[in-house]
């Protein structure tokens, strides 16, 4: 018998109780010993819950149990959580976790704990949710060099992008209903503004090249100046707007960031909608692969933590190696880097001015829009900044990938 502890009892940490529970006797034949969950730590009481009687709501009750051999983190934030997780390592329990925000901050530091107590930190769910990406880049892809990981990372935005295209609301419009529906938070800032889906490109980053990518030296822009009009454009232009993570090597230089994408009807993210997320990945022997699911909610999420857990009763005393150092990662300066930009601009700007500034571009024009929107050639962020900034008045731009 293998007892786990739960920490937090909120949508993940219900989730995973629940498949757990539900789903004992399939996983204790997976797992080849029974896992019980034995005490769940909340703030909150659960009066009527089936579970209320593990509740406990001091974690020194949880440390100071000898019977623990698993924790399960799923708490969200840096703190408590990440000293509860350290706590637990050092004590040779092995932990799985669903915390973006913990795995990001300090997953180097804590899978080095784990491989020094023999125990395990497992962290599937802190990325996609359900969908297996972690495990697949810790061992499928270990032969290949990653050149580039694009990834649809935050199933809110796309799901908010997806109601845009889809019926031409505003933004305002597409994040309303977002919440009535639970897929976003009262306050949507990590969503909107592109912050989950920075911390989830870093974990993965860091993984496929074995150091510690620093979530706040990624660039990050959101969704919120997105709007029906650019959703628009983007149909004249037969392409999709997706939020996208991304990090790619080119010429042995690391770039990575975060913000809205103009893609190609055609590219195997842009068919990816609502609350789904995908993530591609290019590797030099490999190819081209796309790992694709829900990549949030109770279940699926929990799914995967559990997963984790089996892992690690599977692998009792004995440390499954993942690379990622401590040592960090320096990103190259993305400015140097060239592609296209779709750039929109007040109607009284002269389509000499704009070429004048910005060289031969495609003008897109929409029949009842008064404005100046082109596409530029290729050009580094260095010379669209120099341009826009010659002529001002920019009303949004959006890169091309």
């Amino acid at each position: 018998m293998i007892n786990v502890a739960v920490l937090g009892y909120g949508t993940i940490g219900a989730g995973v109780v629940k498949v757990l529970q539900t789903n004992a006797n399939s996983i204790e034949k997976k797992a080849g010993e029974r896992i019980q969950v034995k005490r769940i730590l909340d703030l909150r009481d659960f009066p009527g819950d089936p579970n209320a009687d593990k509740v406990v709501h001091d974690y020194k009750e949880i440390q100071e149990d000898e019977d623990i051999q698993v924790v399960v983190e799923c708490m969200g934030g840096v703190e408590p959580a990440y000293t509860f997780v350290k706590t637990a390592l050092l004590q040779g329990r092995s932990v799985a976790t669903s915390n973006k925000e913990l795995v990001a901050k300090h997953g180097a530091e804590l899978i080095s704990i784990a491989e020094e107590k023999k125990c395990n930190f497992l962290f599937e769910a802190s990325v996609g949710g359900g969908i297996p990406i972690i495990r697949p880049l810790n061992e499928c892809l270990t032969a290949d060099v990653i050149e580039e990981i694009s990834g649809i990372l935050n199933g809110t935005t796309n799901y908010m992008l997806t109601k845009m295209e889809a019926e031409g609301v505003s933004f305002e419009e597409a994040l309303k209903e977002a919440q009535e529906k639970g897929y976003a938070e009262l306050h949507p800032e990590a969503d909107v503004e592109g912050y989950d889906a920075c911390r989830k490109i870093a974990i993965l980053t860091s993984l496929a090249y074995g150091k510690q990518l620093d979530f706040e030296d990624i660039h990050t822009e959101g969704i919120t100046n997105i709007t029906a009009e650019d959703i628009r454009y983007a149909q004249k232009m037969k392409k999709s707007i997706k939020l996208l993570g991304k990090s790619w090597t080119k010429e042995g230089k690391l770039y990575a960031m975060v913000c809205p994408f103009l893609l190609d009807n055609d590219h195997p993210l842009a068919g990816v909608k609502d609350v789904f997320n995908a993530i591609f990945v290019h590797g030099n022997m490999v190819d081209d692969v796309m790992f694709y699911g829900k990549g949030a909610g109770s279940l699926p999420t929990a799914s995967a933590v559990a997963a984790d857990v089996v892992e690690c009763v599977k692998h009792k005393g004995r440390h499954l190696p993942i690379v990622w150092e401590q040592e960090k990662l320096s990103l190259d300066d993305f400015g140097g880097f060239e592609r296209k930009y779709f750039v929109r601009m007040p109607a009284d700007t002269s389509v000499e001015v704009i070429k004048g500034a910005f060289g031969a571009v495609e003008m897109i024009r929409l029949d009842d829009v008064s404005e100046k929107a082109f596409v530029t050639d290729s050009m580094t962020e260095y010379e669209y900044q120099k341009a826009a900034d010659s002529i001002g008045n920019v009303i949004n731009m959006i890169r091309l990938d």
